[in-house]
């Protein structure tokens, strides 16, 4: 029979792990002030991430690498209109990529914020 301490310490283990799975915060992506459709400006609702590249509607690969600028926003600027909607793929600083499909629609609205189905 299990001890009443080990029985407290695995009720605490649990409850620890199950507080820190929700404190975790919705993904969301503010499209910039002075985006248009080959100048993007990406500003995330987290620090927390790095390594951020754009997939074309109908890309077969991330072949698009935005530039971190100094205010926690990244800056894409191409020759060409990009192929809306966009994949936005990211590094964690906790580890590993994620990738967020089909963020930035076509019709976007800069100074709008879009939400991902990703939590961070």
């Amino acid at each position: 029979m299990a001890s009443r301490s080990s029985i407290v310490l695995a009720t605490a283990m649990l409850a620890t792990l199950f507080a820190v799975g929700l404190c975790t915060t919705p993904l969301t992506f503010q499209v910039g002030k002075g985006s248009k459709p080959g100048h993007l400006i990406l500003t995330p609702n987290v620090a927390t991430i790095s390594d951020v590249e754009i997939k074309e509607h109908g890309g077969d690969d991330f072949s698009f690498t935005l530039k971190e600028g100094p205010t926690g926003t990244w800056t894409l600027d191409t020759k060409a209109p990009l192929k809306y909607p966009l994949c936005i793929r990211f590094a964690v600083k906790s580890g590993g990529y994620r990738i967020a499909d089909d963020v930035i629609p076509a019709d976007f609205k800069a100074g709008t914020t879009y939400k991902t189905t990703l939590s961070i």
